[in-house]
């Protein structure tokens, strides 16, 4: 342990968010773990046994956010170069990738991410003639904001021998299935140790400064590369930041398979391990044709390989998941894993808490399975607050009837289906406020929950879907992992329109948490621990 791991802290004088005493107001810190939290008045006796005493100043200290999925060097790679999430037309995007050529005339091969056309009023993607001028013929990679397709300048294609034979190459639009795979590879690989240590840094130093005290890392063979993410892991487990716990996204069948994703230092055999795409790239797979397109977009698992995967990966002990957008995507993983349940036992199926990223469409009968398989929905608000609504992207592909029945948090709550939040960064941005804002002022109302359920989801969830009941939340023993905010009075939500929706009442004996409603400012974090050790520190602080 480091010196400020072992040092004994109290910390008082403000609103500690725990279940263990809703109105405590002081905590104790001991060699990184939380060693009691109560009032004010009880504080007094620690305070001459301690080696410091901070005085919060009426601020809010809450356990730190997990985000359940990030892209770490991508995330650092969009912070520190070209983003293009700001973009309001298409003519800004070229200006923008005009300016960042001209003003990195030295790198070889150019990255960018974040273009969405359907918020531009051209509602098409940059064309390769357009990229290639903007770029003065240089290599681009440039990546769809949902990362399941990218537009690249003729330079960088002429990298990549034979990727005009492959399946999802288009001579004029976005590249998506193995042409993007393979032009995303050449194109990290002109990423240097270098650049990619110092953008896993800035990822980890931005997520600190939020309150974010854990990362799941979701990576895989056809994200980015194995180098990338076990020096993302040996970066981590060196350096002080939030912790990084990793997930490999690679099919496995046997105990061999197994062993080498645990070798790798991966904690599941889980992520983006695609049963689908996207619905911003008509590739997530549905039981019926898009609203906008002839098609039922891209299968890559069906329920056999599933099965396969989630039986070796259970008998290994190892966690197994996917990434499952459409409905008949999320029904392929159901039916592979009551396969695997059915061979298994379902006890055993329950004890491995597998999960699946998105489960954006879902109907009851998968959200009861959700549930009798012990699934997690590891899931993100943010895409709701980006693309829901009647004259959103969600609309758009599926028609208003089947929008509306998007990221049903509430459903999936209300049948016992354990909630894991993350942002899918650099998807959405990482913001973990916001995002509990999302769940909580859903953009269709039946999906709505309260701030309580969301905050658990974003701290305590991450935890529970890793296998960890003992953390994310204020309570002797617990990890030390909190974050110290700045923020107005705090309130207890309902997610219900039908009651009062709002409550000072001490007496309700629920920790108060900020209010959010939409327009108003959201908490600033002044400080982030991860261990007993601070890993940010506000400019205000």
């Amino acid at each position: 342990m480091t010196e400020s791991e072992t040092r004994t802290v109290l910390l008082r004088g403000g609103e500690v968010h725990s279940p263990a005493d809703p109105f405590a107001t002081a905590m104790v810190v001991e060699r990184g773990h939380v060693a009691w939290v109560g009032s004010e008045g009880a504080a007094d006796a620690f305070a001459a046994g301690v080696d410091e005493v901070v005085d919060l100043d009426g601020a809010l200290v809450t356990p730190a956010f997990t985000d359940a999925h990030v892209h770490t060097t991508a995330t650092g790679l969009a912070l520190t170069g070209l983003d293009l999430s700001g973009a309001r037309s298409l003519g800004d995007a070229l200006g923008l990738v005009r300016a960042h050529a001209t003003a990195h005339p030295g790198v070889r091969i150019l990255l960018g991410h974040g273009w969405d056309s359907a918020r531009w009023p051209e509602r098409r993607a940059p064309s390769r003639a357009e990229l290639d001028e903007a770029t003065g013929g240089r290599p681009l990679y440039l990546t769809r904001i949902d990362v399941h397709s990218a537009v690249a300048t003729t330079a960088l294609l002429d990298l990549v021998p034979g990727v005009t034979s492959l399946t999802g190459y288009d001579r004029e639009g976005p590249l998506t299935a193995a042409a993007h795979h393979a032009v995303r590879a050449a194109a990290h690989a002109a990423v240097s140790p270098h650049q990619r240590a110092e953008a896993q840094r800035a990822a980890r130093h931005h997520a600190a400064s939020l309150g974010i005290g854990s990362l799941h890392e979701c990576a895989g063979p056809d994200i980015s590369d194995e180098d990338d993410f076990t020096a993302l892991l040996a970066l981590a487990a060196d350096e002080p930041g939030p912790r990084v716990h990793g997930y490999w996204a690679e099919a496995i069948t046997d105990a061999k398979g197994a062993a080498r994703v645990r070798d790798l230092g991966a904690v599941g055999a889980a992520g983006d391990l695609f049963v689908d795409g996207s619905l911003g790239s008509h590739t997530a797979h549905l039981c019926e044709p898009y609203a906008d397109a002839p098609h039922t977009g891209t299968a890559h698992l069906d329920a056999a390989t599933v099965a396969a995967h989630v039986t070796a990966c259970t008998e290994a002990g190892l966690q197994a998941g996917f990434h499952a957008i459409g409905d008949a995507a999320v029904g392929a993983v159901v039916d592979g894993v009551r396969a695997a349940a059915e061979r298994l036992g379902l006890a055993r199926i329950r004890a491995a808490r597998h999960r699946v990223e998105h489960a954006e469409m879902l109907v009851p009968e998968t959200i009861a399975a959700f549930a009798e398989l012990g699934l997690t929905a590891s899931v993100q608000p943010a895409f709701d607050a980006a693309w829901g609504g009647e004259d959103g992207m969600y609309a758009e592909r599926l028609g208003v009837a089947r929008a509306r029945t998007l990221n049903p948090y509430a459903a999936l709550l209300r049948a016992g289906v354990p909630l894991a939040f993350g942002s899918d960064s650099p998807v959405t941005p990482l913001d973990p406020w916001g995002t509990v804002r999302a769940a909580a002022f859903h953009r269709t109302p039946d999906h709505r929950i309260s701030v309580r359920a969301a905050f658990t989801a974003h701290t305590r969830g991450g935890w529970r879907v890793l296998g960890r009941d003992d953390a994310g939340t204020l309570v002797p023993g617990a990890p030390a992992d909190y974050a110290v905010w700045r923020t107005g009075a705090l309130v207890v939500q309902a997610p219900d329109d039908r009651v009062s929706r709002w409550s000072t009442d001490p007496r309700s004996g629920t920790p108060g948490l900020p209010d959010l409603t939409p327009g108003g400012p959201l908490p600033e974090c002044l400080r982030t621990v991860v261990a007993g050790q601070t890993v940010f520190v506000g400019p205000k602080e």
